[in-house]
């Protein structure tokens, strides 16, 4: 083969690069190639408990890194939220109400959940705004007799009165401001006489939703109210035995159950005159 005078000689042979003379043949990658790691192999799980008003107490299990040194494994749980629907706590059809429960202690391999708070699902609050009626909110903060503070939102719609021939359904602005206020008042009355534990009881059954329909009827006829979301916004100094009283788990000194006991005040022991 002639190429520009020169005369160029095929060979079977490879060409083979002298290795040294091109420094980037001789490089690897920095550090070498890391090895994968099953993150899972360095946690342990734990059973959730839910508080003793709901008929279904294991919610399921959560995943921790397991204690290190000083790192403790209830240093990660503690302060979890978790939102469960009331369909699955109770065993019944409310699945538009989300429960929101929080951890606050952790026993053994069990986490402790108290109540932090209430919502319902997108979905049902979209199916229920509908034409021809007027919505009407509220919302009021309260104090349990426990030292909870917790902000109530209501809502309601207003519907046509009995034998009515209009289309619309529509309230007067002065109409709204009363019902408003009688929401209000209802939720306050509710609420402020009870500590949480009850307080809960009263949110699962839609009963404080009921008391508002009944109040309003002679403002304006309602249907469709519901205590639309629970904020709670200021809780007490921690108390183990109150935790223990909601999960039913209180016991007596001489108990081998294995549940915690609760002996209540300090007392001295008694001196022994021979030891």
């Amino acid at each position: 083969l002639v190429h520009r005078g020169c005369t160029v000689v095929p060979t079977s042979q490879p060409v083979t690069m002298a290795v040294g003379k091109n420094k980037k043949l001789m490089k690897g990658k920095k550090g070498g190639k890391k090895k994968a790691v099953d993150i899972m192999i360095k946690k342990e799980w734990y059973n959730i408990k839910a508080p003793s008003y709901f008929s279904e107490r294991m919610v399921g299990y959560t995943p921790v890194t397991r204690t290190t040194g000083t790192k403790l494994a209830k240093d990660g749980l503690m302060g979890r939220v978790f939102e469960c629907s009331l369909a699955d706590l109770n065993n019944d059809e409310n699945a538009y109400r989300k429960m929101r429960l929080m951890v606050e202690e952790v026993q053994g391999h069990d986490v402790l959940l108290n109540f932090h708070g209430m919502d319902m699902t997108t979905d049902k609050l979209r199916s229920l705004v509908k034409k021809w009626q007027s919505l009407i909110e509220a919302s009021v903060d309260i104090k349990t007799t426990d030292g909870y503070v917790l902000r109530m939102f209501a809502l309601g719609f207003s519907k046509k009165r009995p034998n009515s021939e209009r289309k619309t359904a529509y309230a007067k602005s002065a109409q709204i401001r009363e019902i408003r206020g009688k929401m209000i008042e209802v939720m306050a009355r509710e609420a402020n006489g009870c500590d949480m534990k009850e307080l809960v009881t009263k949110f699962i059954p839609e009963s404080i939703s009921r008391e508002i329909e009944k109040a309003c009827k002679g403002i304006y006829p309602l249907h469709d109210v519901f205590i639309r979301k629970v904020k709670v916004l200021k809780k007490p100094k921690f108390d183990i035995g109150r935790l223990l009283e909601i999960h039913g788990e209180v016991a007596t000194g001489g108990t081998s159950s294995g549940a915690v006991a609760r002996t209540g005040e300090f007392a001295e022991p008694e001196i022994q005159a021979e030891v």
